[in-house]
Protein backbone atom coordinates (compact mmCIF):
# COMPACT_ATOMS: atom_id res chain seq x y z
CA UNK A 1 0.00 0.00 0.00
CA UNK A 2 1.25 3.46 -0.79
CA UNK A 3 2.10 5.97 1.88
CA UNK A 4 -0.71 8.43 2.11
CA UNK A 5 0.05 12.09 2.78
CA UNK A 6 -0.16 13.19 6.38
CA UNK A 7 -3.19 15.24 7.34
CA UNK A 8 -2.58 18.49 9.11
CA UNK A 9 -4.95 19.48 11.80
CA UNK A 10 -5.27 22.92 13.30
CA UNK A 11 -5.41 23.28 17.05
CA UNK A 12 -8.59 24.83 18.41
CA UNK A 13 -7.83 26.58 21.65
CA UNK A 14 -10.97 28.74 22.07
CA UNK A 15 -14.29 27.48 23.33
CA UNK A 16 -16.69 27.79 20.38
CA UNK A 17 -20.34 28.38 21.18
CA UNK A 18 -22.15 28.70 17.87
CA UNK A 19 -25.21 26.58 18.58
CA UNK A 20 -28.63 28.17 18.79
CA UNK A 21 -31.76 26.97 20.47
CA UNK A 22 -34.67 27.63 18.12
CA UNK A 23 -38.27 26.56 18.61
CA UNK A 24 -41.00 27.13 16.05
CA UNK A 25 -44.32 26.61 17.77
CA UNK A 26 -47.68 26.64 16.10
CA UNK A 27 -49.82 26.79 19.24
CA UNK A 28 -52.09 29.77 18.69
CA UNK A 29 -54.82 28.76 21.10
CA UNK A 30 -55.48 30.13 24.53
CA UNK A 31 -54.95 27.43 27.14
CA UNK A 32 -58.20 26.07 28.55
CA UNK A 33 -58.87 24.92 32.10
CA UNK A 34 -59.50 21.33 31.07
CA UNK A 35 -58.04 19.03 28.48
CA UNK A 36 -61.52 18.08 27.27
CA UNK A 37 -62.71 20.37 24.50
CA UNK A 38 -65.95 22.29 24.80
CA UNK A 39 -67.54 20.37 21.93
CA UNK A 40 -66.76 17.08 23.67
CA UNK A 41 -68.26 18.37 26.91
CA UNK A 42 -71.43 19.41 25.07
CA UNK A 43 -71.64 16.04 23.33
CA UNK A 44 -71.17 14.25 26.67
CA UNK A 45 -74.05 16.25 28.16
CA UNK A 46 -76.38 15.32 25.30
CA UNK A 47 -75.22 11.66 25.31
CA UNK A 48 -75.76 11.29 29.05
CA UNK A 49 -78.48 8.92 30.28
CA UNK A 50 -79.82 11.79 32.41
CA UNK A 51 -80.50 13.96 29.34
CA UNK A 52 -83.94 13.05 28.05
CA UNK A 53 -85.15 16.32 26.58
CA UNK A 54 -83.40 19.10 28.46
CA UNK A 55 -80.38 19.66 30.69
CA UNK A 56 -79.69 22.45 33.15
CA UNK A 57 -76.12 23.70 32.66
CA UNK A 58 -73.80 26.43 33.91
CA UNK A 59 -72.09 28.12 30.97
CA UNK A 60 -69.00 30.27 31.42
CA UNK A 61 -68.72 32.78 28.59
CA UNK A 62 -65.89 35.20 27.92
CA UNK A 63 -67.48 37.91 30.07
CA UNK A 64 -70.10 36.25 32.33
CA UNK A 65 -71.46 33.03 33.82
CA UNK A 66 -75.04 32.02 33.02
CA UNK A 67 -77.32 29.14 33.95
CA UNK A 68 -79.56 27.89 31.17
CA UNK A 69 -81.65 24.89 30.21
CA UNK A 70 -80.41 23.54 26.88
CA UNK A 71 -82.52 21.37 24.60
CA UNK A 72 -80.47 21.05 21.44
CA UNK A 73 -77.50 22.14 19.41
CA UNK A 74 -76.50 22.98 15.89
CA UNK A 75 -72.99 22.92 14.49
CA UNK A 76 -72.31 26.43 15.82
CA UNK A 77 -74.93 27.16 18.52
CA UNK A 78 -76.59 25.74 21.61
CA UNK A 79 -80.37 26.07 21.74
CA UNK A 80 -82.01 26.90 25.07
CA UNK A 81 -85.55 26.05 26.11
CA UNK A 82 -86.46 29.73 25.55
CA UNK A 83 -85.25 29.56 21.94
CA UNK A 84 -82.12 31.57 22.65
CA UNK A 85 -78.99 30.72 20.66
CA UNK A 86 -75.61 30.64 22.43
CA UNK A 87 -72.58 30.63 20.17
CA UNK A 88 -70.30 27.65 20.98
CA UNK A 89 -67.19 29.65 20.08
CA UNK A 90 -67.93 32.09 22.94
CA UNK A 91 -68.14 29.30 25.56
CA UNK A 92 -65.09 28.95 27.81
CA UNK A 93 -66.51 26.18 30.05
CA UNK A 94 -69.75 24.25 30.43
CA UNK A 95 -70.93 21.93 33.18
CA UNK A 96 -74.16 20.13 34.01
CA UNK A 97 -75.92 21.24 37.19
Amino acid sequence: MKDLPKITRGVISDNINNTQSIFYGSDRSIPKKDDISIVKKINNIFASVHHVYKSRVRITLNDKVIEKVIVGKTSTNLITIDGELINIVDIVDIEKI
